[in-house]
């Protein structure tokens, strides 16, 4: 609807989309394997364990993760050196980055074959060199996210000129309370806890981000 695409490409692209339910299945004769199930660790380890079951013994799995160690979902298998984050931005189409994440059992060559996919797809990669919470961007984006609802939720200011300070003070493309409706306040409150618990306390997610997510206010995918 927006030109983006012709209708011949779009055929092209949903030909090459095969839905499945069988992890066996999807997993078939992959080289390269990328998990992006909600961010759960528990649910996430489960995963990994099974694909590691059905995966050939050369493939590479990967996490989309945002912010859960990927040491930790390398544990979950008996390759752990074939183990790496690939962490895609939202909305994976438009945005160029994406990070690569070393766990600590990552060999550098299961780190140099995702950097070169990633490349291969046209994305721009950093490269983050010790497994910790949040990895780069998260680590700093969290906290920013956490305090713009913090000062709404004193009522230090309105909504919309939050945003416009953000958005006008520090030339971020779109406002911080806009990207939060965006990304979740359920993900982003996940991710502000395992910062909280992995890092530092004074990661601790705002009383009104919690509120949101006990309401199930959590923007977009809601509709509120």
């Amino acid at each position: 609807s927006k030109g983006q695409l012709t209708g011949v490409q779009v055929i092209e692209i949903l030909n090459k989309i095969r839905p499945t339910l069988d992890l066996k299945e999807a997993i078939s004769g992959a080289d390269l394997i990328i998990e992006a199930v909600p961010e759960n660790v528990e649910l996430k380890k489960a995963t990994f364990k099974g694909v590691d079951q059905y995966a050939q013994s050369h493939a590479i799995i990967a996490s989309n993760t945002s912010s859960i160690s990927i040491t930790e979902l390398g544990s979950a298998t008996n390759r752990p050196e074939k183990v790496c984050g690939m962490h895609f931005f939202n909305p994976p189409q438009l945005m160029k980055l994406i990070e690569v994440i070393k766990g600590a059992k990552t060999s550098d060559e299961t780190a140099q074959t995702v950097l070169e996919v990633a490349h291969r797809m046209g994305k721009e990669t950093v490269l983050v060199k010790k497994d910790c919470p949040g990895f780069i961007v998260n680590r700093i984006l969290i906290p920013a996210l956490n305090e713009a609802i913090a000062i709404h939720w004193e009522g230090v200011a309105d909504r919309d000129d939050i945003d416009k300070a953000v958005r006008l003070g520090l030339n971020w493309p779109m406002g911080p309370l806009m990207l939060l409706d965006y990304i979740g306040a359920d993900t982003t409150l996940a991710i502000a806890e395992v910062l909280e618990k992995e890092l530092d306390p004074k990661f601790r997610p705002c009383l009104g981000l919690k509120q949101m997510v006990k309401a199930q206010l959590l923007g977009r995918k809601t509709g509120k």
